[in-house]
């Protein structure tokens, strides 16, 4: 690869960057203008602050699956492994147990799936909304 195509890429990369920013901003900027004063009474941003907002909500959330926030699905995989690996450990009576304090309360089977119910894995039409 030459030099010169070096220099091409990093400048494409940084134009796009910029246009990127510029696009998130701006739409930020005018959602929230357009929403919140009319909806809350609140006040009318401008496009740095819209960028700040986005920046904040990227602090507060997590960067692009870093699973920061509780409820992403690095966690959930996590969570579900060291449920799995407890459980491999405990006897039959430990483990109905754990799946009846699941069933009261509802873990797992709100969306009519239930990963701890070994017994059946067709979706439960009672639990589903």
């Amino acid at each position: 690869m030459r030099q010169g195509s070096k220099v091409v890429n990093v400048f494409k990369f940084i134009l796009l960057a910029f246009i990127f920013c510029c696009a998130i901003g701006f739409s930020v900027q005018y959602l929230w203008n357009w929403l919140i004063p009319e909806l809350f009474h609140g006040p009318y941003i401008t496009f740095w602050q819209a960028l700040g907002l986005c920046l904040l909500g990227k602090l507060l959330f997590g960067w692009h699956g870093g699973g920061a926030a509780p409820w992403s699905a690095r966690a959930k995989q996590k969570w579900r492994a060291k449920m799995v690996a407890r459980m491999e450990h405990m006897s039959e009576e430990e483990k109905e147990k754990l799946r009846e304090k699941f069933r009261k309360c509802s873990i797992g089977g709100r969306w009519g799936h239930n990963p701890f119910n070994e017994e059946t894995k067709q979706p439960n039409s009672e639990t589903n909304l």
